[in-house]
């Protein structure tokens, strides 16, 4: 069955950022999908490296303004988009001060990696989600790209697995390279994850500090599907899913035949 609405959760699409191999699946799956008659949303974080103007981005204010209680703090959520003109495909970007606005990626512009990068994915995927409750969207797929999409799946099947938006979703997650982010996470961020049904005894099976192996075997633990492309292969993690019975595929190569397996996967699950 072809599954008739599917949210991407990117890190990277260009031509919003430079080029690579993820943000070129970032571009293209999203529209692949679209082009076969499925209902697409699509996010993703904004960088500090996107130029607004040059982007022609803009606020949406009907979605913009809520305010995210993340550990008892208050952290404001920021909604724009901006539109990929020769697809025909509205990108919508989670923005805020503190995570976002001024920040680039993985690291800052001396090269030093941020040590908060597993709450900036907290705050990222939380918005996402609060944002699709507004839109009054349900997702029969949610596709989490990227180390940025990483705690999306816990939050998708723990905390919002009552809600109307989220109830019956699918998640399907797709890595970044094995070594993208080197620091293990800060004790704030087991702070930050616990919401709503999500306790300490589903973060047991973790160490204390989780480095960026952990993350990706969080996200696969409470997803339905696990793909690769050929800059995140990691055979150690495709190991680690077939253990624990989550069907794998690829990977999958965009200048072959990558987007029809990618869409074959998608109708295994719809």
């Amino acid at each position: 069955m072809t599954p008739k609405r599917i949210l991407f959760i990117t890190q990277a699409i260009t031509p919003f950022v430079a080029e690579t191999e993820t943000s070129w699946w970032g571009r293209k799956a999203p529209q692949y999908v679209q082009e076969r008659g499925s209902e697409i949303r699509v996010f993703m974080p904004k960088w500090g490296t996107i130029n607004e103007r040059r982007c022609q981005l803009h606020e949406v204010k009907r979605l913009s303004g809520m305010n995210l209680i993340i550990d008892d703090t208050d952290h404001l959520l920021i909604i724009k988009v901006a539109s990929i003109q020769s697809a025909r495909m509205p990108v919508y970007f989670i923005d805020n001060d503190e995570c976002f606005m001024k920040r680039l990626e993985v690291s800052d512009p001396h090269g030093q990696e941020y040590p908060d990068n597993a709450e900036r994915a907290v705050f990222y995927a939380r918005g996402i989600i609060e944002t699709i409750k507004k839109m009054r969207w349900n997702p029969d797929v949610v596709i989490c790209q990227g180390w940025a999409s990483v705690v999306a799946p816990i939050l998708i099947k723990k905390a919002f697995r009552e809600e109307l938006s989220f109830r019956d979703s699918k998640v399907v997650f797709t890595p970044s390279a094995p070594d993208i982010l080197k620091l293990k996470t800060s004790p704030q961020f087991r702070k930050d994850i616990m919401f709503k049904n999500i306790t300490p005894d589903d973060l047991a099976a973790y160490p204390e500090e989780l480095d960026i192996n952990d993350l990706y075997h969080l996200a696969v633990d409470y997803s339905d599907a696990l793909f690769f492309t050929p800059e995140t292969i990691d055979e150690r993690l495709e190991e680690y899913a077939k253990a624990h019975k989550v069907p794998t595929g690829g990977p999958f190569d965009l200048e072959t035949d990558g987007l029809d397996r990618l869409y074959e996967l998608l109708e295994t699950l719809g």
